[in-house]
């Protein structure tokens, strides 16, 4: 076995976890409490920015968590979880990958730290509030992408919505956000949770 997931609960490792799950790949699971940084300082020997996720495959170490997703479908597909360079939708595919952290996840990542994760003493509920509102405005994309479609491109499950479908299970996790979900968002996502791989990754992360 040369995989090995560095993970904590519901955190942003949960999609490559997902994927691994999908794909069928043979993979180690380390689980540590989160944030690691603070309750796992030895975890630093292994990623020194302390974050997760953390894959490590042979050579290869990786720490975002879309880009494993698209690492794992190149490196051990080909697969049905991804696009072909030159399928119609493959820059939308793409789009999607990034478009889940750089623009959906960065201000929930926000809003748990100013609502949760901080001493009462720090908390910002002013800031947690605008970065809500962010949050809400960058959904509507999603919505609006979503209207008549199960899955966000090619018609059929991709890691683009493993991508997506994680920030959207994180944003129902936090009450700041879990209401803003669209009708469009909220059917996507009880779609996405009832697959057999996410149901084996909420199982793994609890050993």
């Amino acid at each position: 076995m040369s995989i090995t997931l560095y993970h904590c609960t519901d955190a942003r490792s949960l999609r490559p976890l997902w994927c691994l799950e999908e794909m069928g790949l043979d993979y180690e699971l380390i689980n540590l409490p989160f944030p690691p940084r603070v309750f796992a300082k030895e975890y630093k020997e292994v990623n020194p920015l302390g974050t997760i996720p953390f894959l490590v495959d042979g050579d290869t170490r990786m720490s975002e968590s879309s880009g494993i997703c698209h690492y794992l479908t190149q490196r051990y597909g080909p697969t049905d979880l991804a696009l072909d360079v030159d399928h119609p939708e493959y820059g939308s595919f793409l789009n999607w990958l990034y478009f889940s952290d750089a623009t959906l996840t960065f201000p929930q990542t926000l809003v748990l730290r100013y609502t949760i994760l901080e001493p009462k003493e720090r908390r910002l509920p002013q800031a947690a509030e605008d970065y809500a509102n962010w949050f809400s405005g960058r959904l509507r994309h999603v919505e609006t992408a979503l209207d008549g479609k199960s899955f966000l491109v090619a018609g059929r499950f991709t890691i683009a919505d493993i991508a997506i479908g994680y920030a959207l299970h994180l944003a129902d996790t936090l009450n700041p956000l879990k209401d803003r979900l669209g009708p469009n968002a909220r059917a996507y996502l009880d779609r996405v949770r009832v697959r057999d791989a996410f149901q084996r990754s909420q199982e793994k992360q609890k050993t």
